[in-house]
Order: C-alpha cells, then structure tokens, then sequence
C-alpha cells in the first residue's frame, strides 16, 4: 500500500468518525433537552377550591328513608266461588271487625243443610228407639253403638255444611278503612278472586334501614320524628317498636320498626318518609363538606394543602398532602371527621382527581361546593 493511499484512509476515517461523533452527541442533546421539558411539564400547578377545617356542634342522630305501611293491611279475596248475591259496602268505607263485606250466592248449599238436618233428626230418633230396646234386651249393643256412629256423623256433616255456607259470607277480620270496591252485583267471582283492599291506618309502621355503625343509636321505645313531601310542613312522632334480630349480610345494615299514630289517616300505606332518631348530648365534630372525602376501598382520604414558603415571583408555594382519615356521621352535605385532621387545617374539596402527594397548586375559590347540613330540595 502506497503513502498516498494510507493517508486519503486515515482522512477518511476521521471524516466518519467525526460524522458519526456528531450524530451520537445531537442525540445525546435532544434526550437531554427532551427530559428537562418533560421534567418541567411533569407536575405543574392544579387549580383547586379548599375549606378550612372547622368544628360543629352535632346532636348524635339517625337519619333513614323507609316505606310506611299499615299496622294491617290485606286485600279481602273470596275462598271459594259464586256470584255475588248481595254487597253490604261502599269504597273508602271504615268497618268494625266482623261486619259482613259481601255475600256469594248461598241457597242451593243451605238446602243441603236442611237436608243433612232431617238426616240429623232420623238419626237421633233411631238412636232413642234402639237404646230404649237394649234396656229390654231386645237388641244388642252392637246395634246401640251404630245408632251413636250415625248420629255423630250426621252431625258432622251439619257443621261441615254451615262451614262452607259461612265461606259463601265475607267478613272484615279486622277493623279499618276499605279501598275501592273491585266487584259488582251479580259478578261470579273464582276463589281468590280481589273483592277491595282492607288497612289499618291507625297506627301507621314505618320501616326504615341503619347501617351497622349506628347501631346503637336506635333502642325501642325512643321517639321517631317522621316527615314526607305528601306534607312537607307537618311532623308526625312516633316510637320504635321493634328492631330486627339480625343485621343483613349482604348490606349490613339493621331493619327498624316506628309505630306512628295515625287518627286522622293522613298517612297512608306506600308512601316514602325520612326518619330521624335524635340521642344522647350534643357533641362537637371537625365538620368537612361530603365533596372534600375521597371514598376508597382500603379508606378515606383528604388532601391538605401545606405552604412550603415561597416561589421565585414572591407567592406562597403551596403542594397538597394525601392523608388518610375516619369518617363518623353524615348531616346534609357535611361530615364528621374523627380523626386524622386538626383544626384550621386547609383542605382541598374540589379537584382531587388529579392530586398526588407533592403536587404544586394554586386555589380558586370562585366555586364552592354545597356545604349545607340541612339541604332543602328545590325546583328551578
């Protein structure tokens, strides 16, 4: 190999590998400058509105919605079939227990009971005719004792018979308010066919639900405060009657019972109505409106906004701080924290959704949301 062409070689390879040394630091360049935008742009401040922890003073209650229903209640059917023969009711009427509802047509079954009556007669005369033979030995026993077996059958089949005529007559089992009559005269009715709905308005259950942690809120016999939007300026009280013996698995909550007098039957049975069970002495409670709470399945969460001194321009430099918290009861749009949180403590209640511990935001309190304890629903 000549001088000439060993120098234009070493040229060469210096040429391509001051090309190549300079493709390899551009690209070293750009991942550098690539990474410092993308660290710039990774955690910029986030809007949020805040509140400031404070206490409230909270009388421990129960708050539930449930169904009122009739102390008893049943839709009157017939038992067996027939027409109906006669209809001793008017809709809505009120009935004492026992009075006579409808009547089905009965006449060919009460002639079968004279029939079966006339049987009854024979019978007790066959009777005294062979008992007074067998004290002159004139028959046996025998012969006696077939006599009793007769007659104790005929009578029998005579209450049999004014069983199923008694059937024929529908009576109220107990007394109340009657519904709007379903049947008409002459109508054949087929067994458990609806005549009218029968309910006891007086007093009116009220079942409503709580869940396990107030428990020991609800004890029979404490008053019930019971309001619904059918009159939405009115308080009926009432009592607990009665708690279920068991909490349900699978919502874990407890069935309570409110027995609510009723004398005037203005409540009725269906209609939805609030129950509140006020106990013990007020208490104080660090109060959080329900927004500022992050719900999860491993705990409840808040965040805190802590000032970290100053920025560059002058303004506080203000990050939030995830903690976990414990939450008691629920008053309109407010809860009770237990624990986890002090007083005068800043907290984020709009805008968590993308917070993270150690992220730089700023607070817009333009827009709040609802902290009300007692919320009232409105039209608009």
């Amino acid at each position: 190999m000549t001088k000439g062409t060993t120098k234009r070689m070493a040229i060469m390879l210096l040429l391509a590998a001051i090309v190549f040394g300079g493709i390899y630091a551009f690209q070293q360049f750009r991942n550098k400058m690539i990474q410092q935008a993308i660290k710039g742009q990774a955690n910029p401040p986030q809007s949020v509105s805040t509140t400031v922890a404070q206490t409230s003073i909270w009388q421990p209650s129960v708050e539930a919605v449930g169904n009122l229903r009739a102390s008893n209640g049943t839709s009157l059917a017939a038992e067996v079939s027939g027409i109906v023969s006669a209809i001793h009711f008017d809709s809505g009427e009120r009935v004492k227990t026992g009075q006579l509802i409808l009547e089905l047509n009965a006449e060919p079954l009460k002639a079968q009971l004279e029939q079966l009556r006339v049987a009854v007669r024979l019978a007790k005369q066959n009777y005294e005719r062979d008992l007074a033979q067998l004290k002159v030995q004139a028959i046996s026993q025998a012969a006696v004792d077939i006599d009793v077996a007769n007659l104790k059958s005929a009578l029998a089949q005579v209450e049999m018979q004014k069983a199923i005529i008694a059937q024929k007559s529908i009576r109220a089992p107990f007394a109340g308010q009657l519904g709007i009559r379903q049947v008409d005269l002459g109508q054949y009715l087929a067994p458990g066919t609806a005549l009218v709905n029968l309910q006891k308005l007086d007093p009116m259950y009220l079942d409503f639900t709580v869940p396990q942690a107030q428990i020991d809120l609800v004890h029979v016999g404490e008053s019930v405060a019971v309001q619904t939007n059918a009159f939405p300026n009115k308080v009926f009280t009432g009592t607990i009657s009665a708690i279920e013996s068991q909490v349900d698995i699978s919502t874990r909550n407890l069935k309570v019972r409110a027995s609510i007098p009723n004398p005037k039957g203005e409540l009725l049975p269906g209609l939805f109505a609030t129950a509140r069970v006020k106990r013990g002495d007020d208490k104080e409670f660090i109060t959080l409106p329900n927004s500022a709470i992050s719900y999860n399945p491993y705990g409840s969460t808040v965040f805190i906004v802590k000032n970290e001194g100053k920025q560059a321009d002058g303004k506080p430099k203000l990050v939030v701080e995830q903690r976990f918290v414990t939450t008691g009861l629920a008053r309109g749009d407010q809860v009770a924290v237990l624990s986890g949180l002090n007083v005068n403590e800043v907290v984020v209640t709009s805008g968590q959704l993308k917070l993270r511990n150690g992220t730089p935001v700023f607070i817009n309190n333009s827009v709040q949301p609802s902290n009300n304890p007692n919320p009232e629903v409105k039209d608009e």
